[in-house]
Order: C-alpha cells, then sequence, then structure tokens
C-alpha cells in the first residue's frame, strides 16, 4: 500500500472521528441547555408548590412520587426517601428547597446512567403531579 494511500485512509478516517466529536459536542450542549431549563421550571413549579399546598398535601405527593419511581425500578435511590422524609420532618419551603436541590445535583452530576435516571424521575415528577393536579378541562 502506498505511502499516500494510508494518509488518505488515516485523513478519512481523523476526519469522521472529528466530524463524530463535534456532532457529540453539539448534542451534549443541547442536553446541557434542555436541562438547565427544566430544572428551572422545576424549581419554579416546586416553590410554588411549598408555599401554596399543605404539609400534608407535599407529604401525599411525595409518597406518590416515590411510589411511581419504585414501580419503573428506581428502588435504588434510598437516598431520595431518606432525604425527602427529612424534609418532610422539617416542614419548611428551605428544606423543601433543600432537597430539590441536593437530588438534582446528585442525579444531573455525572454519567449517562445518572442522566437517564433524572430523566426518569422528572418524567414521574411530571405523571404524579398530572395525576394528583389534572388539568381543568
Amino acid at each position: 500500500m502506498s505511502e499516500q494511500v494510508k494518509n488518505n485512509e488515516w485523513d478519512s478516517l481523523w476526519g469522521e472521528y472529528t466530524k463524530s466529536l463535534e456532532n457529540w459536542k453539539t448534542l451534549f450542549e443541547q442536553i446541557q441547555s434542555a436541562s438547565n431549563e427544566m430544572q428551572s421550571k422545576f424549581n419554579d413549579v416546586w416553590d410554588k408548590a411549598t408555599v401554596e399546598s399543605s404539609a400534608d398535601t407535599m407529604k401525599l405527593f411525595g409518597e406518590n412520587w416515590q411510589k411511581a419511581l419504585n414501580e419503573v425500578g428506581m428502588n435504588s435511590f434510598k437516598e431520595f426517601g431518606e432525604n425527602w422524609q427529612k424534609a418532610l420532618n422539617e416542614n419548611n419551603a428551605s428544606a423543601f428547597k433543600k432537597f430539590a436541590e441536593n437530588w438534582q445535583k446528585t442525579l444531573s452530576s455525572s454519567g449517562l446512567e445518572q442522566m437517564n435516571a433524572y430523566g426518569e424521575m422528572m418524567k414521574k415528577f411530571a405523571e404524579t403531579w398530572t395525576s394528583m393536579w389534572p388539568k381543568s378541562q
């Protein structure tokens, strides 16, 4: 094989790699942007809920959300339940906000597994919310 052919193959392979890397970077930035937007909207919803809902309603919501997570095989989030219980015991907006910040930070910190788990938790949050407070028709 001539040196020219080897160089062309290398250049082609390197070009494919750098194109793939650029695609990955673009998608990663889109995921980061979407996650930041979702977290911002979640925080708005969460803040409103903690101010306008009773402790009993928040407790019921937490139980329903945790049940939904367990049903999709997310039992590994034992810390979620413990931190939720701690927030309930403290029963103030600051404790609920700290709970939300801690688990969001933990789940969105690294890796595809955590990203997938974070997405599932947010999906179950929305489903649980919708089941408790359906949109008015």
